[in-house]
């Protein structure tokens, strides 16, 4: 009776967990992934200039590039419609133009950090301005427009 009872209780609770999942295929979940592959990213980025890992340019470089690619591909996977799950506000849909005013504003400055990081040889303190841009650029879209 008791291992029955704990049997049901696992399952419960498997049950549950699994419904909090979002589809990796949906646009939301394809957003997800795409939004943390750019923050881990960046991090690596970040943390080359601010010491917290070896700075190499090679890997610099390519993160540069990769984060530039990445920044141009999750503003496609906002359905017209809000999703129910979605840690975005609603104002992405109701304030379209300045959601993609700061999408552009995100894809030029990983562009321009591109630019920067294809100057050899790479100087930490000449990358620190463009990669600051960046960062800030996703803090702007961030406080205006992800729920928190």
């Amino acid at each position: 009776m008791i291992a029955r009872n704990l049997l049901l209780l696992a399952l419960c609770g498997l049950t549950l967990s699994a419904c909090d999942r979002v589809d990796p295929n949906s646009p939301l979940g394809q957003r997800q992934a795409l939004f943390k592959q750019m923050l881990n990213t960046s991090e690596d980025l970040g943390g080359m200039l601010r010491g917290r890992l070896s700075f190499d340019e090679k890997r610099f470089a390519e993160g540069a590039v990769k984060l530039d690619q990445l920044s141009r591909q999750p503003w496609q996977h906002f359905p017209q419609v809000r999703e129910e799950n979605s840690s975005a506000r609603d104002e992405v849909w109701q304030r379209q133009e300045r959601f993609d005013q700061l999408a552009r504003d995100l894809e030029a400055s990983t562009a321009a950090l591109v630019a920067a990081s294809a100057q050899t040889p790479l100087k930490a303190k000449a990358l620190a301005a463009p990669v600051d841009r960046v960062e800030k650029a996703c803090k702007a879209c961030h406080e205006e427009f992800r729920v928190y």
